[in-house]
């Protein structure tokens, strides 16, 4: 395992909005405010442009109709030019009728009363027909000649008509427009500047802090002090730091678990090379050794012999856990108490200066279908564990016992392996079967049952913590029967 393999991939830091204000969070609020608010301000220009034609064009009305009113109920004759021609001058127009109970009377006029583009009866318009009057006179007036007609007053039998040119009406609504568009842009500008400030204060600067961290943190993973703090605060920004803050911490103790894994690797590896080459030595004297007649050799040195056999076979196979892929198990039908026993002789240097008792609970005819080393391997791991618990208990009155069982059920066997230990700490149990987290003692790694873990579930089973009415651990595991 190499610390190559387990560089995380680096992350090229976005300094598009720094280097591209254009693209950058303000500058889209400030765009996007200032053309919602003008869309706001068309919206409302709209109506208030025609409101505005339709107020020039009743001024106009109300002045003709004063200066009509004058000549109302008098005989009919024709006013002097002098009258007529000061009447259209304050009025602006070319005509002036007046009309009353079916009859017209003409109260100042031109000589040549000229071509008449356009019609508007003002008491008879709609709304929406004095919108598209009002942008039909904006787009397309300023040199026509409309006539336009509306009752005096309340008084529906008596209406003034006027003959004017349109071009100081459009005047008028140009100028008119304008103040409009520049009083919009002001109103927009002030509204994206407020909003700009207040926005800022509220979302950009928090969204760029937790960019910030993002990029800060993908440079060097392994700082923790690159973790992000999160602020004091009750929204979704405040959330969202709280779940980058633990997702940063999350993958730092990855990261360091990572490269504790690569460095205990290498020094396994290391090991494993001058450790081979021991074991060999240490197996060819055995071999000799066996051939002493003596009773007592005779009685032990098969088993020193299996045992150095043991540790041989795992160094050609384990160069450290997460690298080395543990061998399929090759399952037979093996008779487990005679494992339990071997067990006892594996533990019998650990137990019997601590006064600890190894028990075999498991039944003499009971076999199961699986792998021998294997199996060993992870029973061996969890007595080892319970033994290390027992030996740090120093009480001379505590009971201490290591006992192994096992029974036979439906197409299953359920093995467990029961101790009078002071029991696993919460935070074991909270990291179980995790290497390096699920360690029980102080300076332990925790391998052991990670790899036990590994082990059973390569057979198909199970391992599991259990809960028991007394003090001590208990682990059970169960393994099916093949098919």
């Amino acid at each position: 395992m190499s610390h190559e393999n387990l560089e995380l991939n680096k992350i090229e830091p976005a300094n598009e909005f720094m280097t591209k204000p254009i693209r950058g969070l303000q500058t889209k609020l400030i765009i996007l405010t200032i053309i919602f608010v003008m869309i706001a301000e068309v919206l409302a220009f709209v109506p208030s442009v025609a409101n505005t034609r339709l107020r020039w064009l009743n001024g106009v009305l109300d002045t003709a109709a004063a200066a009509s009113v004058v000549v109302d109920g008098q005989e009919y004759m024709p006013l002097p030019e002098k009258i007529q021609t000061e009447a259209l001058m304050a009025t602006g127009t070319k005509r002036i009728v007046l009309r009353k109970d079916g009859a017209s009377r003409i109260v100042a006029s031109v000589d040549m009363p000229p071509e008449i583009s356009n019609h508007y009866n003002l008491s008879e318009t709609s709304p929406v027909q004095a919108i598209v009057d009002a942008f039909d006179t904006l787009i397309f007036g300023g040199d026509r000649v409309i006539r336009v007609t509306d009752q005096v007053a309340d008084n529906r039998d008596m209406q003034i008509e006027l003959v004017l040119n349109d071009t100081q009406l459009r005047n008028s609504m140009l100028i008119y427009s304008r103040n409009v568009l520049f009083i919009s842009l002001v109103i927009a500008a002030i509204t994206a500047g407020l909003l700009f400030f207040s926005l800022n204060r509220l979302m950009i600067q928090p969204i760029r802090r937790l960019t910030q961290s993002m990029q800060q943190f993908s440079e060097q993973p392994e700082d923790a002090t690159r973790i992000i703090k999160p602020d004091n605060g009750d929204d979704e920004l405040w959330l969202a730091e709280q779940h980058l803050s633990a997702m940063q911490t999350q993958l730092h103790s990855t990261l360091r678990q990572q490269r504790r894994l690569a460095d205990l690797g290498l020094a396994v590896s290391k090991i494993n090379h001058d450790m081979r080459n021991i074991l060999t030595s240490a197996q060819l004297i055995s071999d000799r050794l066996a051939l002493v007649d003596d009773p007592m050799v005779k009685r032990f040195a098969p088993k020193l012999l299996n045992s150095i056999d043991r540790a041989v076979s795992y160094s050609s196979h384990v160069m450290s856990y997460g690298q080395a892929q543990e061998p399929k198990p090759k399952r037979r039908l093996v008779q487990l108490h005679v494992i339990a026993d071997e067990l006892g002789d594996a533990l019998a240097g650990d137990i019997q200066d601590d006064d600890i008792e190894y028990v075999n609970e498991v039944p003499a005819n009971l076999e199961i279908e699986a792998d021998h080393e294997q199996i060993f391997r992870v029973i061996h791991n969890l007595s080892r564990n319970a033994v290390q618990a027992l030996k740090a208990d120093d009480e001379a009155a505590v009971v201490k016992r290591v006992c192994v069982g096992a029974v036979s059920e439906d197409h299953a066997v359920r093995i467990f392996v029961d101790d009078t230990g002071p029991g696993m700490p919460a935070k074991a149990k909270e990291h179980l079967f995790k290497p390096f987290r699920g360690s029980a003692r102080a300076g332990g790694t925790g391998l052991g049952l990670a790899i036990a873990k590994e082990l059973i579930e390569a057979h198909g089973g199970t391992i599991t913590l259990t809960d028991k009415s007394s003090t001590g651990t208990r682990f059970e595991i169960v393994i099916p029967m093949q098919a």
